[in-house]
């Protein structure tokens, strides 16, 4: 619950300050803003306004395990870590890459958090990847789930098929980079998704499907700065 609740229905309201920030946001994604930043000495790649929403979300909720595909640096990492070393208990992160380098692997495995991280290299929806992460999921009270890894349509929406299960209500499922639907068509040249094909293409296709999610509007509308507009999926419902 909003502790701003008048000022942020009216910034709900006020169309013309999305569409600036929206402007804004286009303009800073240009520098590679999200490159700025780090958490505990690791890069973490996220706009802060993720970071301490996400921040919000974990503290509310209380996972004993987070799971995220895509590891880059290993900043998210390090940040859920930190977040449940703060809760205390035994809650663990599983962090799921395609490509774990090398100089990443040694600088978070020798990160004073790491004994909470487990790392698997392979394809996060490869069925034996996935079989892995399921089986560290067992018996948890509480799973939490980010997608973050390859970005397009097709792979983001198996992700969605895959790793849903393992989220409980009341827990959260996020996807992100929701945002480059926003994006100019051609602001991905380089990439294999872009406008029509991303996370929140595969979002939207997979909401209609699933009964068990909803996106946190509350959450979309205080964050005026976000990769992740629309992609806080809360679960309302247990897996049948």
């Amino acid at each position: 619950m909003s502790i701003n609740a008048a000022g942020l229905s009216a910034m709900q309201a006020d169309a013309g300050l999305r569409r600036e920030a929206r402007k804004v946001f286009i303009h800073m994604w240009r520098y590679r803003y999200s490159f700025n930043f780090s958490w505990l000495g690791r890069p973490v790649i996220q706009f802060p306004e993720d970071i301490v929403a996400m921040q919000e979300v974990i503290w509310r909720i209380k996972p004993d395990l987070i799971i995220e595909t895509g590891i880059a640096h290993g900043g998210s990492l390090v940040l859920w870590a930190s977040l449940l070393q703060m809760l205390g208990g035994d809650g663990r992160v599983v962090g799921v890459d395609v490509d774990i380098r090398q100089h990443n692997r040694a600088e978070i495995e020798r990160h004073p958090l790491f004994s909470r991280i487990t790392m698997i290299e392979g394809s996060s929806i490869d069925p034996d990847v996935v079989g892995r992460v399921r089986a560290l999921a067992a018996g948890r009270r509480t799973v939490m789930v980010v997608l973050d890894s390859n970005h397009t349509h097709d792979h983001v929406l198996e992700e969605l098929q895959r790793y849903s299960p393992l989220v409980m209500r009341g827990s959260y499922l996020v996807v992100m980079d929701t945002v480059v639907e926003a994006m100019p068509a051609d602001f991905y040249p380089d990439r294999p998704w872009g406008k029509g094909n991303n996370p929140a293409t595969a979002v939207a296709q997979f909401l209609k499907t699933s009964d068990r999610f909803e996106v946190d509007e509350e959450i979309d509308a205080r964050l005026l700065m976000s990769v992740a507009p629309g992609g806080y999926l809360r679960c309302i419902k247990d897996a049948s």
